[in-house]
């Protein structure tokens, strides 16, 4: 075999194996481009924007329809407690939400009382959130001006689990950090980046605590898989921000 040809046939091995080397490496950059995308439902967004009620109305309310119990201080959104008792004045989202994380931070004012509902069904035959949606216990344990239940307390999932000794509840006046994680039946309450509270809807002990609890005699509370979030009007003034969700 002549030197050229020798020469020739291994340049030419050379550059297909040159070539291949190259469409691996094309084909992992575009596996890596792949991999790196965010889905959209993964994108962290606002539910208030700290200078407007975009998004929100009131409770059974047409969205538009004034709103005088809330109102925007310092770029949080502020209850007033302008309700005389748990009805009436709740804030709901415009959009329904079904698989999320939700973070906002709070704080109340002195031996108040509030709350975060999730999944709530708006209908005329509902006289309040809480008759549907399962609520995140927003309260000033130390102050109330009465005895509170283990289920009643900050953090809780109301009336249903309680809180665990992990729980760091800040002073009235101070801003705590508060989390909602709801994943297909696997529910989560963090506080001050502890987790608080994790339980599974609708499985046989969820079952049996709500027949046997407060909510024996509301049929709808806990069963839907989609609705509203809800901030709370019970009567006390409390304040939010920085209030994101990022769907699942």
């Amino acid at each position: 075999m002549s030197s050229y040809i020798k020469n020739s046939g291994i340049f030419f091995l050379a550059t297909i194996l040159f070539s291949c080397k190259n469409m691996g490496s094309n084909k992992n950059s575009q596996a890596d481009s792949v991999s790196n995308v965010i889905p959209l439902e993964a994108i962290e967004v606002t539910l208030f924007d700290g200078k407007s009620l975009n998004g929100w109305h009131g409770y059974n309310k047409t969205p538009g329809t004034d709103i005088k119990n809330w109102t925007i201080i310092d770029s949080a959104l502020v209850c007033l407690g302008a309700a005389k008792d748990a009805h009436g004045g709740d804030l709901v989202t415009d959009n329904d939400f079904e698989n999320f994380e939700l973070s906002w931070d709070w704080k109340i004012s002195k031996g108040g009382n509030s709350g975060l509902m999730y999944h709530v069904i708006e209908d005329p035959k509902y006289k309040t959130t809480y008759e549907t949606g399962p609520e995140y216990q927003m309260i000033d344990d130390i102050g109330f001006p009465g005895k509170l239940e283990e289920w009643q307390k900050a953090g809780a999932d109301y009336a249903m689990n309680l809180a665990n000794d992990k729980k760091k509840l800040k002073p009235v006046g101070e801003w705590n950090t508060s989390k909602i994680v709801f994943d297909r039946g696997h529910v989560e309450h963090w506080l001050n980046n502890e987790k608080i509270v994790e339980f599974q809807a609708w499985d046989a002990t969820w079952q049996k605590e709500k027949k046997e609890g407060k909510w024996k005699d509301y049929p709808d509370y806990g069963i839907a898989k989609k609705g509203r979030l809800a901030l709370q009007d019970h009567g006390d003034k409390t304040w939010f921000k920085n209030i994101m969700i990022r769907e699942k």
